[in-house]
């Protein structure tokens, strides 16, 4: 049975391979080579991911793709994409094109408000908190302002504090609501820093001011904290043409609007369908949302909690016809960075920033909501004409073939072989095996 260790963040790259090679794989010589391969050969760009976590043995790459042809608001874009998986990259292009020659995507920011908290436990007179904060408003912004001077200087800041009696929900239970405006910035260090300032402040305004009173002065602060749900953090994007200019796959364009407008109906009323059909929209934003470095997990939690808001977990894009023009659309919370973090660290991150022509927030807030409009119209007008396997099969076919084996030789005449016919894992088995006969 393997023993802890301590100090195991002292020990060198080298020694910490060596360790986990030894004890917890089957092959230690193996795995070492393995970890030592996919180091980056350019020694400053490996100490550069090396200091952007903890105890790091190796990289975990991710395709880094490019979906071109991209028309938003006018302008062309080229889209960088980091994801693993078949046929989002394709179906981009795909929806891209298709919009291409129809107008191409709108998009507009709605609204850029981040939240952040101060929770904290009060045992006093709720009437004398709230005249306690009332007194204190000036306080609490004046406490924060050698940290907000500079975002002030350029726009943004502290904009607004609310207290919040809570006590309905968890006995004694307030906090602090305040909202931010963070420019070009995601902002998490930022507001973490001045929630915690303002926190401060608190318990030691609560002290003068509560004077003697042990019970109401002695303010307990739980957390300060960021929100990762952001509605008021909000884009828009969307997509139409006349109903007519609906003309591809084989359908009649009457009838593709339609089950358009049904597939999605239907993921607004059944959290079964919406969970995967929200999962196709997230396909397209967290692909932009990596390559361009930001916390595609934090974007994650705000998009589906905000998908939820009505009270039951519902589709995120939106469709309809009206005056004989069909509409896509979709109104979803991201708050993205385009300055500090992995923005101005990751060479590649850099460079996908330039692809996309050094955008400000605001522009990058309107082309990632944009992929994932392109996505989930992919994978929709899929479902409703020729089904979702036979693109994704196909896609996925040279995953197949490097599963079983398959050599370049092999590979190009499967490909060709599976032109016409429908792809499996046993069907693409059994090819390769015939043609190896």
């Amino acid at each position: 049975m393997n023993a802890p260790i301590e100090g195991f963040s002292k020990l060198s790259k080298e020694e910490k391979i060596h360790w986990i090679a030894h004890n917890f794989t089957e092959q230690p010589k193996k795995t070492e080579q393995l970890l030592k391969r996919y180091w980056n050969i350019d020694g400053e760009v490996q100490k550069i991911h090396d200091e952007f976590i903890e105890n790091t043995l190796s990289n975990y790459y991710l395709p880094f793709a490019i979906a071109p042809n991209f028309l938003i608001n006018g302008a062309f874009y080229a889209l960088p994409m980091v994801i693993e998986e078949s046929s989002v990259v394709a179906a981009a292009s795909k929806a891209a094109k298709f919009w291409l020659s129809r107008g191409g995507f709108k998009a507009e920011v709605l609204s850029t408000e981040k939240v952040g908290q101060v929770h904290f436990v009060f045992k006093g007179d709720t009437s004398k908190l709230f005249h306690f904060f009332t007194d204190i408003q000036e306080t609490l912004h004046r406490s924060v302002e050698p940290i907000t001077r500079n975002m002030e200087k350029r726009g943004g800041g502290l904009k607004k504090i609310e207290l919040r009696d809570k006590t309905g929900d968890i006995e004694q239970y307030f906090q602090l609501h305040c909202t931010f405006e963070t420019l070009d910035a995601m902002g998490a260090n930022f507001i973490n820093s001045c929630l915690e300032q303002l926190a401060s402040t608190l318990k030691e305004s609560a002290n003068a001011y509560f004077g003697f009173n042990e019970t109401e002065k002695s303010i307990e602060v739980v957390m300060s904290i960021l929100s990762n749900y952001v509605p008021n953090c909000l884009v828009k994007a969307e997509v139409s043409c006349p109903v007519e200019m609906l003309n591809e796959d084989g359908m009649p364009p009457e009838e593709f609007a339609t089950k358009m407008i049904q597939a999605v109906q239907i993921a607004k009323v059944d959290p079964h369908r919406a969970v995967t059909h929200n999962k196709g929209v997230m396909n397209g934003i967290d692909a932009v949302v990596l390559a361009t470095g930001n916390d595609f997990r934090a974007v994650e939690a705000g998009i589906h909690a905000y998908a939820a808001k009505g009270g039951s977990y519902s589709s995120l894009t939106h469709a309809s016809i009206k005056e004989g023009i069909f509409h896509f659309w979709i109104e979803v919370p991201l708050a993205l960075g385009t300055v500090g973090g992995l923005t101005s660290l990751h060479p590649l991150v850099k460079l996908a920033l330039e692809i996309l022509q050094h955008p400000r927030a605001k522009q990058l807030m309107q082309i990632t909501a944009v992929a994932g409009l392109a996505q989930n119209f992919a994978a929709l007008r899929s479902l409703v004409t020729t089904g979702i396997q036979k693109g994704h099969m196909k896609m996925h076919l040279l995953n197949i073939l490097n599963q079983i084996g398959a050599n370049d030789m092999e590979k190009k005449e499967l490909i060709q072989f599976f032109k016409e016919r429908t792809v499996s894992n046993s069907t693409v088995k059994e090819a390769l095996e015939n043609l190896r006969s």
